[in-house]
């Protein structure tokens, strides 16, 4: 075997062994427009460990999806919802795991929106048009790089 192709098998191998090791975050994703919905699991996916479970886009069916299981590290919810408020999903999971994470993503991150949702138990916020890098750096904390993500309280 030659020096490039032993190389090129190590690589393969340390690829395979990473990905195997590699901790997934299991996520549930709560957002009413598909398109978003595709893109931000395409893009989660590649760029960190996260796999994505299960989509809701109604507050019941948000709730009910993550009140069911109990094997999410990571709940993304957007504020607003084809029936309901993201505001209510991030309320009803405030006695949630200490290992399990609440993420609102939304176009409307006020100061007085990210306070509310923080009150209510999010663990961070993040505007969908702004602040994409910033979600992407906390899922990539979540899967034990050193990587830290602060949620922004203000504009």
């Amino acid at each position: 075997m030659s020096y490039s192709q032993s190389v090129a098998c190590r690589t393969i191998i340390y690829q395979y062994v990473y990905e195997f090791i590699a901790v997934k975050i299991n996520t549930f994703l709560i957002e009413d427009n598909a398109l978003i919905r595709e893109n931000l699991t395409a893009t989660l996916q590649e760029l960190s460990e996260v796999k994505m479970l299960a989509y809701a886009d109604t507050e019941s069916e948000g709730i009910a999806l993550l009140q069911r299981s109990r094997d999410w590290q990571l709940a993304i919810v957007d504020l607003f919802l084809r029936v309901g408020s993201g505001m209510d999903v991030v309320a009803a999971l405030a006695m949630r795991k200490r290992t399990q994470k609440v993420v609102v993503l939304t176009n409307y991150a006020t100061p007085e929106v990210r306070h509310r949702c923080l009150a209510l138990g999010a663990d961070a916020v993040f505007d969908k048009s702004t602040e994409i890098d910033g979600l992407i750096h906390f899922c990539i904390s979540m899967s034990g790089d050193s990587v830290d993500a602060q949620p922004s309280l203000v504009d």
